[in-house]
């Protein structure tokens, strides 16, 4: 058991995982915490620092994010269980329950995807069984989908069914990190960024194994006695995972809205559709959010992660927050186009801005790495997003400090330990699909 005065280092510890960790320390009691990160909270790198991130559904089973296929064959009951615990403390943690916007969502498929219609059926039989009915709607016709989201009453919807669910929603994403950093601020965790937070390497003992603080970009060494790299989609770059986890990004857009267009739209529900994509209400500001739905990008190149033998080839993720006239592919911007003229078609004329990709790491079978690193003692790993985090900032810093502590149960302990024999393709995690690399695609502009 670590002592509560130790010193305890949380690299990247300006996004999700490792903002929530360092929340956990130091709720419990540790008194000697310090952050590190290339940025401020909210750090410009976490897939985090975004105006709006989509809530999960809570139902059952997996509870993912929007680019995963949900189904009942895959119920494993972890995520289920962790949903309705992250529902609770959005709802319930005056920290963060101003951040929560339980709008609703609908969840669609048109006619020709007769395996997402599937799955939302049984999602929605599985609720009502276990006495969930009130929580769920089946929308079998195009009446019954503009009664609950009028605003695609344009929209080229024929044919399309789904699934209404009450208790979903989004969160303001950017905003709550804020308030966490806020949080940390008034509970006296340090921090430090630019180049001294900066991770370079790890610092190791005499016996080559024993992990004494961090190394950072501009020289300066952080002593600690523990180390938690939680670097998000950066994670694999900095230490050897051994092809555990790969890095790939997602692109979104934005819309203008009019003033009175905005107050239409107010407290609409979500609308995701796995074959389109997704998009939430508008921001006070009449922003609107777009994505489109797809597998994600690789950015492969050579890089050599501390303990690792040799340089690898791997996904390597570009900061937007440093490169920041990197363009997204053409391709994308077509899909996003397209999510506004399938479903919004009076906007289809609106410019698409602020146009990004958004960089997140995914392990081998879509569940998080948290757990000791084997090689060295003193270095706790905890990444692996897969499509989870955001929506369990809340409470997945407790799991981490759980893990520090040694209390996990044995079920989160397993399924989240170091495992690099776990094959490819496993059915966890978002749909196993080969994602193209940027290298491959026309229109992705990265000169600068």
């Amino acid at each position: 058991m670590i002592a509560k005065n130790a010193e305890i280092l949380v690299v990247g510890g300006g996004g999700v995982m490792g903002s929530s960790t360092a929340l956990h320390l130091a709720r419990r009691g540790y008194t000697n915490v310090r952050i590190m990160d290339m940025f401020q909270l909210p750090s410009a790198n976490s897939a985090g620092n975004d105006m709006n991130k989509a809530s999960f559904c809570l139902m059952y089973g997996k509870q993912l994010k929007p680019s995963q296929l949900i189904s009942t064959q895959y119920v494993d009951g972890i995520w289920g269980r962790l949903a309705f615990e992250t529902w609770g403390a959005w709802s319930d943690d005056q920290l963060f329950s101003p951040y929560l916007h339980g709008t609703g969502r609908v969840d669609l498929a048109s006619a020709d995807n007769p395996t997402r219609l599937a799955s939302l059926r049984k999602q929605y039989e599985r609720s009502r069984e276990i006495g969930r009915a009130d929580n769920v709607e089946w929308l079998d016709s195009r009446e019954a989908i503009l009664k609950r989201a009028p605003y695609l009453s344009h929209g080229l919807i024929e044919g399309w069914s789904g699934l209404w669910i009450r208790d979903a929603g989004w969160m303001a994403a950017r905003d709550a990190l804020k308030a966490i950093g806020d949080e940390l601020e008034r509970l006296g965790v340090n921090s430090v960024y630019g180049t001294s937070g900066t991770f370079d390497s790890l610092l190791l003992g005499p016996d080559g194994r024993t992990v004494t603080g961090v190394r950072a970009a501009n020289g300066t060494e952080w002593k600690a006695d523990l180390v938690v790299i939680a670097a998000g989609a950066w994670s694999p770059v900095l230490v050897d995972l051994e092809g555990q986890c790969e890095s790939k990004c997602w692109q979104f857009g934005h819309i203008q809205l009019s003033p009175e267009e905005t107050a239409n739209l107010k407290n609409m529900p979500a609308m995701y559709n796995n074959g389109l994509g997704f998009f939430f209400e508008p921001s006070t500001e009449g922003v609107m959010k777009i994505v489109n739905e797809f597998e994600g990008y690789t950015r492969l190149s050579s890089c050599k992660p501390f303990g690792s033998n040799s340089e690898v080839t791997m996904s390597v993720p570009r900061s937007h927050a440093i490169h920041t006239t990197d363009t997204i592919p053409d391709e994308g911007l077509k899909a996003i186009q397209n999510v506004v003229d399938t479903c919004l078609p009076a906007f289809k004329d609106r410019e698409i801005f602020d146009t990004a990709l958004c960089w997140c790491t995914d392990s081998i079978d879509g569940n998080w790495l948290i757990c000791e690193h084997p090689r060295y003692d003193g270095l706790t790993v905890a990444t692996g997003d897969s499509g989870h985090t955001f929506k369990m900032l809340p409470i997945v810093g407790s799991y981490v400090v759980d893990c520090i502590e040694g209390t996990l149960s044995s079920e989160d302990k397993g399924l989240w330990r170091w495992r690099p024999e776990v094959k490819r393709g496993v059915p966890y995690g978002r749909d196993v699909i080969t994602p193209k690399d940027l290298s491959q695609v026309e229109g992705w502009r990265h000169d600068a």
